[in-house]
């Protein structure tokens, strides 16, 4: 948390002219990691090239600005540092752009819609809501002129995708060419099928019962490998002590009688 607070990301996260706000995923710790992964490959391939290692060292803060790349770009614009700006893009001006309510109306009832000003025909697709006499409104015939009435576009979408759930709006909005994506919580991950039948998802065998987690994201051969748990205290005992010192099963018991392991 101390990374993300120092490297620039609780800065850029939040509602616009709210607190900084921590970001939920752990961009501090996996964020790091996968970046060191990635040096590591890169400097294997070079020492498998030229017979010569590398010594790698990343430190946290300074691998967050990679996951902020989006804020320097508006720093780089404006010549001010980037602002919190919620659902919406960083440097704002796209609409619609944004998390809209969803029926029937729970903590993650939303979806995410996505117009891009690289690509008008997003607004004209946008005719799937119902509102197709907004298309020739001058009000909202270009990409300055929406960001001007930002937020009675917001409130048409509003209004539409109130009368349906998230899965259902992202499934009419995509299919009409608009970027969409339902805001699907730990337990929607969890039942996802398509996450349990390509295997991102999967149930874990442990000795103190099942537990439905997620799994590496990497797929080797078609398939992520399979998740399994870590040795419970003590499992393994009688069998390192038998394979690394041969002590016979009578010895290991004595062990364990007089607490020794």
């Amino acid at each position: 948390m101390i990374a993300q607070a120092c490297g620039g990301t609780m800065a850029i996260t939040g509602e616009r002219d709210g607190r900084p706000c921590k970001p939920g995923p752990t961009l501090g710790d996996t964020g790091t990691g996968m970046l060191l992964a990635i040096g590591i490959l890169g400097a294997l391939y070079q020492r498998h090239a030229t017979g010569k290692g590398r010594r790698l060292q990343i430190a946290m803060q300074d691998a967050q600005p990679q996951y902020s790349r989006g804020a320097f770009v508006q720093h780089a614009r404006s010549s001010q540092p980037a602002m919190r700006n919620g659902a919406k893009p960083l440097a704002g001006g796209m609409a619609p752009s944004g998390i809209y309510p969803c029926n029937p109306g729970g903590p993650n009832d939303y979806v995410y819609v996505f117009t891009s000003h690289a690509n008008p025909e997003h607004w004209r697709r946008l005719k799937v809501i119902g509102r197709e006499d907004l298309l020739d409104d001058p009000r909202f015939a270009t990409r300055e002129a929406r960001g001007q009435h930002e937020a009675a576009i917001d409130q048409m979408i509003t209004d539409w995708t109130r009368r349906h759930d998230k899965h259902e709006a992202m499934r009419l909005i995509g299919a009409a060419g608009v970027p969409a994506g339902a805001v699907l919580d730990t337990g929607d991950l969890l039942g996802e099928p398509s996450f349990e039948a390509r295997g991102i998802i999967q149930t874990m065998q442990h000795p103190n019962g099942e537990l439905r987690m997620p799994a590496f994201p990497v797929r080797f051969d078609g398939a992520p490998p399979p998740v399994k748990p870590a040795p419970l205290l003590g499992e393994h005992t009688a069998e390192l002590l038998a394979d690394w010192l041969g002590i016979n099963d009578a010895e290991v018991d004595r062990l364990r009688a007089e607490g020794i392991v």
